[in-house]
């Protein structure tokens, strides 16, 4: 990420953080600005030259999304008057804030990023369903409906919204990679953290809040856990957070004791 982007993403931040009148409407416009955006390299180009004015752009973009409430069209505004360092970071930059402002109109009771955890399980379960949501031959309204079909009414509005972007604009990425970034980004708005971990066997409930203790004992902030039940652990369990692996599993101490008697 360049500085200016760093720049720009704080901007943005600051600005939702400030706004009123966001709400799911509001996530789920600057959501479909961000794919309506990367759809048109030539859009791409124009809000992000540096040479058009800030007042140029803002006039685009109340050209094009004229019909989104007052406060996402602000927001829109305020990050294409910034300056980001690519194309690909700005429509970074609007997926984020979109995403957070999908997250904080959840109600305290939903756990948004739960709910994206679980559907990532239920399509990485099934490779036909997998790969059809993953395709790039695919198309977006077919991936969409893909994902209502699947989620159904056991989800909140706000992880249909998440889901339901991510897979209609991956960038590139994986099915694991797209919800693990919705889930980080929602688990941040509610001040949280997201740690994966890897397991033989599912985590009891004390089991679960011994992990989740000792992260924030850690991190010093709460945690969201991410449970991935894979037999070649053995035993233990490997804890994951961003690119930081704590890695306690049976099948972990068997390779190091291996290399040791090798050794």
């Amino acid at each position: 990420m360049g500085s200016a982007t760093r720049s720009a993403l704080e901007s943005a931040r600051a600005q939702l953080a400030a706004s009123t009148g966001i709400d799911l409407a509001a996530g789920e416009q600057l959501l479909f600005a961000a794919r309506t955006i990367g759809s048109s390299p030539q859009l791409t180009s124009a809000l992000t030259d540096r040479s058009v004015e800030p007042e140029a752009k803002a006039e685009l973009i109340g050209s094009i999304f004229g019909g989104f409430t007052a406060p996402a069209r602000a927001l829109l505004e305020g990050m294409v008057a910034s300056r980001w360092s690519s194309g690909d970071e700005l429509l970074a930059g609007v997926e984020e804030i979109g995403i957070r402002a999908v997250a904080q109109s959840a109600p305290a009771s939903v756990e948004v990023e739960s709910e994206l955890f679980a559907f990532g399980r239920a399509v990485a379960s099934d490779a036909e369903l997998e790969l059809a949501i993953g395709s790039k031959r695919g198309d977006a309204e077919g991936k969409l409906s893909l994902v209502q079909s699947l989620l159904g009414r056991s989800a909140s509005p706000q992880t249909l919204a998440i889901a339901g972007h991510l897979v209609q604009q991956p960038r590139g990425r994986r099915i694991g990679a797209l919800v693990r970034h919705g889930a980080a980004l929602v688990a941040d708005v509610a001040g949280k953290g997201v740690a994966t971990v890897t397991v033989a066997q599912p985590l009891t409930e004390a089991q679960r809040d011994a992990i989740s203790a000792s992260l924030q004992r850690r991190y010093g902030r709460a945690f969201t856990l991410d449970q991935v039940i894979d037999p070649a652990v053995i035993g233990g369990a490997r804890v994951q957070v961003g690119d930081e692996v704590i890695d306690g599993s049976v099948a972990a101490r068997l390779t190091e004791l291996k290399l040791r008697l090798a050794g």
